[in-house]
Parts: structure tokens; C-alpha cells; sequence
């Protein structure tokens, strides 16, 4: 059979690529928005929409939100207005995806009046049809919380990606109900993600050479597998969906296991769901990165409490010792939150000297924004004056920045393995990577490649970058 293509057959292909209209996607907030938008490509894909670069080329543009924190949303709103002379010119859709979408709803395309469509994070499958609703000039919104959805059969087309690390959703939605996070009420209650789906994504990722994947859910220590549905729903299982099931510690050592020579990490997780299991499989298998992010919020019980995080300081601090313990060369990361609702000098100073006694590597800190629909927001008033919380935020930045240059310290003269991902922003003529521990490491180029392992002796550092000189190529990864 002759598979010849001529040179009508080229020009009708070339033209009905031409033909595909264009899609341009923003991402704001979390790697969950990230990976999202990149299930969100994979569905235009399949409906004949193609990615680009640039706004002004575009025939739809979307934004994929983020409200866990009042910067966010005032960014996406001005964003919003710089697209409204697309809208003029060229008649170009604009939609919002994501947390905001869900949250505001119709607020969203009543103040916004550019905006063609509004879809929450469970109702991108919809979206094709809210397209054509769009053309015939009728209300496109869908924002309907699911019980089941986990986008577990669409492969994800990766956005500008380096070919050598991929965000794997395993979990959807949040059970936890920390009184300050608007996560339960914009991508509903925990669910998790069909395990041979999982390994199935993993394996193409592997195929295409991939080296380093990163399991992603709002808590994925809560993955629980027994046939689908949420996970509250877990006491209403069958004794056979019971004893068949899988949890976090027995889904991470399946993936270990059959891809060994891929780095696995994992976020976010959540001090009151890391089991002693998970714990035990990250000391077993040295292709599961050592750090785990840790987000503690706070030193203070009195606010951990009001946060409804359900562990102490004691507790975490147990915790810390075990992983220190198993774990030796584990870096630990955290959030923290200062000037939550009633926060004094006391509660502040709690915190401060937890991370004194922890010394993370490196952490995410913010000021307390209020959040509309959240717990905090309808129980307690925002007390904390906003000069207050800048200062304190402050201190916390100043002592991370000390104990992440301290963690970095304790590389020097030492050789550590480097997954090269990128050229560094400061100079083209060094790569950049991490470390089992996320540590980034910047070193000359030399013969070396983006996807190499390389061994790196360690000369000097910053607190955030480790600077040293390749030597080989791996054998560890």
C-alpha cells in the first residue's frame, strides 16, 4: 500500500492546521492551576484548538484563576482589562477558569463584561459545549462542584514544558476545612484519581523521557483509592473495595517501584495526614526525592486551633523528628501565614521559634488576606492592623532567609547529584537544576545536557542557590 502523502494532500493538511483556531492560556497560583491548564489544552486539542504564545494572536483566551489570596484576584482583574481591545479588534473569546470562576460565578459575568465564559475547576470537559453556546449568543457558565471528576482518561498536553519534569494530579478537592482556605468551596470535597490512570500517564511520560514527575493534590496524603467517590464516603466501601483499596504510601511505592529511574516528588501535604507509612517508603526507595513540604501556618496552638488545622506544635514537632530521624538528608519546607484573625506578639514569637527549632530549607510566607465564603471570614474579625502584619511577615522572611542560607551551607565542598532542567536566568552559559532535596544548583555547562544526572561538587551558595562544578555524569539520580 502506497502511504505517500502528495502535494495536494500537503497543502489540504497545512491548510486545515492553519484553519485551527488558536488558544492562548494564563495561569495564576498553584501547580494544581498549572497541570489543570494543561487538561484544559489537552480537551481544546481534541476540538479542534490549537496553543500559542501571544494573546493577540488568539482566538479564545483563557484564564485559569487562583483566590487563596487577594493579590491573585486583583492581578486577574487587571489582566482582564488589558485584553478588553482584543475584544474590540479582533472579537476574541475570553473565559475564566479555575477557583475565581467558581466562586464569583455570575458576580463574574455581570461586573465583567468582556468575558464570554466562566468554568470551575470540575466542568472542563464542558467546555467545548460553552463554546458553542457562546456563538449562539447564550449564557456560558458551569461551575458545578463533582463528586467523581478527576480527569482520570485525558492525557495532558504539557504547556511550555522542558520535556524533563510533569505535574501527575492524583487527588481533586480538600476535606480538611482549614478555616482560612476557600480550597472545599471552589474545588469541593476530596476524591481520588484511578491508579491505573496514574501509572498509565506515568508510563507515557516515561516513553517520551521524562525524568521527574511530581504527584500534585491540595492534600496528597489523603489519596484513597477504593473504586471511586470521595473519600468521606470511604465507611459506606464493601469489605472487598475496603481490602482492595490503596492509600498515598502503597500508590508511591507501586510508581517507585516500576519506574526506578525516574525522580518522584510529591505537594502538598498535610502535617495531620503524613503517615508514618508514607514516611517509611520515602527511606526505601532513593527515586523518591527527600524533602516534603510541610506546611505548618503556624507556631502558635492558640492559632493553629482558630486555623482548624488539626495537629499542635507538639505534634508537628514530633513529626519533624520522625522524618529527621528515617530520613536524615530530608529538606523540609512549609507556609506559614502571619497576622492571622487575634494573632499577638506571643503567638508570633511561637512561630518564630518553630522555625528556629526546625530550620527549614526554605518555606512560602504570606500576610493574612480574608477570603470571602471562608470559615475565618464569617467567624473572626481581620484584627491584625495591616502595618503589624507586614512587620511580622518581615521578621519570618529575615529568618528564613538566614536558615536557608544555614541548610545550603552544609552542601559546601560536598558532591551532589543534579537534575539539569534549564539554563539559568542569570547567565547562558551555566545550567540550571535541583537536588533530591529541591535545592537549586547553578554550574558551568561544559559537555553536560539538559535531562542529564550530573555529579556536582558544591563551591558556594546563596540562600536560595547552591553554586558548584559538574564533574560526570550520575550514576545516582
Amino acid at each position: 500500500m502506497d502511504t505517500t502523502i502528495t502535494e495536494m494532500e500537503t497543502e489540504n493538511i497545512v491548510k486545515f492546521k492553519n484553519n485551527k483556531k488558536k488558544v492562548f492560556i494564563e495561569t495564576y497560583g498553584c501547580q494544581m492551576n498549572f497541570a489543570d491548564s494543561e487538561v484544559v489544552l489537552s480537551i481544546l486539542k481534541n476540538n479542534e484548538y490549537q496553543k500559542c504564545e501571544n494573546a493577540a494572536e488568539s482566538d479564545l483566551i483563557l484564564i485559569n484563576t487562583c483566590s487563596i489570596r487577594e493579590k491573585a484576584e486583583l492581578n486577574i482583574r487587571r489582566k482582564l482589562n488589558t485584553y478588553k481591545k482584543l475584544k474590540k479588534k479582533k472579537k476574541t473569546k475570553i473565559g475564566v477558569l479555575g477557583c475565581m470562576a467558581e466562586r464569583l460565578k455570575k458576580k463574574f459575568l455581570e461586573e465583567e463584561k468582556i468575558l464570554d465564559l466562566v468554568v470551575g475547576p470540575d466542568s472542563y470537559r464542558d467546555i467545548p459545549n460553552l463554546l458553542n453556546k457562546v456563538d449562539n449568543k447564550e449564557k456560558a457558565i458551569n461551575v458545578k462542584l463533582s463528586k467523581f471528576e478527576t480527569y482520570e482518561k485525558i492525557i495532558p498536553e504539557r504547556i511550555n514544558s522542558n520535556k524533563i519534569s510533569a505535574f501527575v494530579s492524583i487527588t481533586r478537592g480538600c476535606d480538611n476545612m482549614c478555616t482560612f482556605c476557600v480550597v472545599p468551596f471552589t474545588r469541593g470535597r476530596e476524591r481520588s484519581r484511578d491508579p491505573k490512570s496514574i501509572l498509565n500517564e506515568i508510563h507515557l511520560l516515561d516513553k517520551k523521557g521524562f525524568k521527574e514527575i511530581t504527584l500534585l493534590g491540595q492534600n496528597v496524603d489523603s489519596y484513597l483509592w477504593y473504586g471511586g467517590g470521595l473519600k468521606k464516603d470511604y465507611s459506606k466501601a464493601t469489605s472487598l473495595q475496603k481490602k482492595t483499596s490503596l492509600r498515598f504510601n502503597n500508590l508511591l511505592e507501586i510508581i517507585a517501584q516500576e519506574k526506578p529511574k525516574m525522580r518522584i516528588r510529591f505537594s502538598t501535604s498535610n502535617p495531620q495526614d503524613m503517615s508514618d507509612e508514607v514516611i517509611e517508603v520515602i527511606s526505601k526507595y532513593p527515586n523518591i526525592c527527600r524533602h516534603i513540604h510541610l506546611p505548618v501556618q503556624s507556631g502558635s496552638n492558640k492559632i493553629l486551633k482558630k486555623m482548624n488545622r488539626l495537629h499542635t506544635r507538639e505534634e508537628y514537632l514530633v513529626l519533624i523528628n520522625k522524618i529527621k530521624t528515617k530520613i536524615p538528608d530530608c529538606s523540609i519546607s512549609h507556609d506559614i501565614i502571619a497576622g492571622f484573625p487575634s494573632e499577638n506578639d506571643k503567638d508570633h514569637l511561637d512561630t518564630l521559634n518553630l522555625m528556629e527549632s526546625v530550620k527549614y530549607d526554605y518555606g512560602y510566607m504570606f500576610k493574612y488576606s480574608e477570603r470571602p465564603g471562608t470559615m475565618a471570614q464569617k467567624k473572626f474579625t481581620d484584627s491584625v492592623p495591616l502595618e503589624i502584619k507586614n512587620l511580622r511577615l518581615k521578621e519570618i522572611i529575615l529568618k528564613q532567609n538566614k536558615h536557608s542560607l544555614f541548610r545550603n551551607q552544609q552542601f559546601l565542598n560536598k558532591i551532589v547529584c543534579v537534575l539539569i532542567e534549564k539554563e539559568s536566568k542569570k547567565s547562558d552559559e551555566y545550567w540550571s537544576g535541583r537536588t533530591t532535596q529541591n535545592t537549586v544548583v547553578v554550574f558551568p555547562k561544559q559537555n553536560f545536557s539538559p535531562g542529564d544526572f550530573v555529579d556536582v561538587r558544591i563551591e558556594n551558595c546563596t540562600s536560595a542557590t547552591l553554586i558548584g562544578n559538574g564533574l560526570r555524569i550520575s550514576k545516582d539520580i
